[in-house]
């Protein structure tokens, strides 16, 4: 059962990898191999679910239903925080587009320089999903890259720089990305200690793809017609700032609200999205039907890009199959026994979060590892303290190595499925420089750690 179970996951990896050549949408395929891992798992007679089957014997005919109760529905509860985070950042973006708020942020951008550019919007990126987190910041940036560039193969190019940006950015700070979370959350790491030993070596990150790719594009980028044309929504330009205001405002305000209350992420979303629905409802209550229909919330929610959140879900299905029959924390193990060094260890985390999903590899990492504490602790037992090496490195590794694939990362499965990017084209153009960023950062922790 577990050999095929891999089978199927790489089948189906395989699929979505060449889903251009093959003509079948890579939601489909992600659905059906998240599906069948488990109808794999479900049905194994020699895998983790023959063993609850007799751990819940005592339940009878329930016992499979117990099987789905404390597995499947335990990893749905966490995919379905992230794909209702990923439906309110959406939905947000989309309703500040439809009122053309980034049109006060695209006016300003006024270069046409293809390099210029770039560095902008890299950098605008990095920092924003430090404050933001890498998820929605890319979702934000590919909005404005619509509106600055008109050719594709040039726009994906900077999407690409995009995913590595929003990566790099969220690694260094605790809110910017899930894993930092993670282990924020779990005392490994400090806002202080993280800022100080991760900006540095994130920065290289983003700075050496960045440079490479300053060489390799040349001229001037060509705005879309649409960019320059007034849309007559009978909108007024206060109304434009306002919902400009509320969207960004209201993505700012997620990391705020979690860190009052605990309570997940997509909860200040939904909190967000209800705040500007409200809001745009009142500032349009006195128009006619005809006039708010293109601009109203229920009109936006039309737009969302359902295929990309299916796609996110038969994902995140499959990894957690491959996590609860234990081959993540088997891959895990082997990289302790085997590697024994804690550079070794992280670096081969974050090739591995490029293939699967960082969340899992951090979970089992946090599981092997306990925080060491207490005094005359050994030379191994010290890179485990809190703020120490190990979980430092492991912050940067599994936060930026998922940029190696552009499926790697829940900000790269966003921005492939917001712009429609090839994962072969990610590969051949986009993989070996973030490999090149993800490398060089290793090393310039490794010299800042002495």
């Amino acid at each position: 059962m577990e050999l095929a179970l891999i089978a199927v996951f790489v089948l189906g990896y395989a699929f979505i990898a060449l889903e251009h050549s093959v003509r079948i949408d890579k939601a489909a395929s992600a659905l059906l191999t998240g599906t069948l891992c488990w109808a794999l798992l479900v049905l194994g007679s020699d895998g983790p679910a023959a063993h609850l089957a007799e751990e819940f014997a005592h339940a009878g005919e329930g016992g499979l239903k117990v099987f789905f109760e404390h597995r499947l529905l335990h990893h749905v509860q966490e995919i379905a925080s992230i794909l209702f985070f990923l439906l309110g950042a959406m939905t947000i973006v989309e309703l500040v587009d439809a009122h053309e708020g980034f049109t006060a942020i695209t006016n300003r951008i006024r270069t046409r320089n293809t390099v210029k550019l770039l560095w902008i919007i890299s950098f605008i990126t990095f920092f924003l999903s430090a404050v933001l987190d890498n998820l929605t910041t890319s979702i934000v940036m590919v909005s404005l890259l619509r509106k600055l560039i008109d050719d594709k193969e040039t726009r994906w190019f900077f999407a690409g720089m995009v995913v590595l940006a929003a990566n790099a950015g969220g690694a260094w700070s605790p809110i910017g990305d899930v894993t930092t979370t993670m282990l924020w959350i779990g005392g490994q790491i400090s806002t202080e200690g993280i800022i100080s030993a991760l900006f540095l070596p994130s920065l290289v990150v983003l700075l050496l793809p960045l440079l490479v790719l300053s060489f390799r594009l040349k001229g001037e980028i060509q705005r879309p017609a649409e960019a320059f044309a007034v849309h007559d929504l009978g909108l007024f330009p206060w109304e434009r700032n306002v919902a400009l205001a509320l969207g960004v405002g209201g993505l700012l305000f997620v990391p705020v609200f979690k860190t009052v209350t605990h309570l997940p992420p997509f909860m200040g979303m939904m909190m967000a999205l209800g705040v500007m629905w409200v809001a745009t409802e009142l500032m349009h209550r006195r128009k006619d039907l005809e006039a708010g229909k293109g601009i109203s919330v229920l009109s936006v929610l039309r737009k969302i890009d359902t295929p990309s959140i299916l796609f996110f879900l038969g994902i995140l299905l499959a990894v957690a199959a491959l996590q609860e029959v234990g081959h993540l924390l088997a891959a895990a193990t082997w990289l302790r026994d085997s590697l024994g060094n804690v550079y070794a260890i992280n670096t081969a985390i974050g090739f591995l979060s490029a293939i699967v999903d960082n969340v899992p590899l951090v979970a089992a990492s946090k599981a092997m590892y306990p925080i060491a504490v207490g005094v005359g602790l050994s030379a191994w037992d010290a890179l485990f303290v809190r703020d120490g090496l190990f979980w430092e490195l492991q912050a940067l590794c599994a936060g930026t190595g998922g940029s190696i694939l552009i499926i790697g990362s829940a900000a790269g499965v966003a921005v492939m499925g917001l712009e429609k990017i090839d994962f072969m084209w990610y590969l051949k153009r986009v993989s070996l420089l973030a490999a090149l960023g993800y490398l060089g950062g290793i090393a310039a922790y490794a010299l800042l750690a002495g």
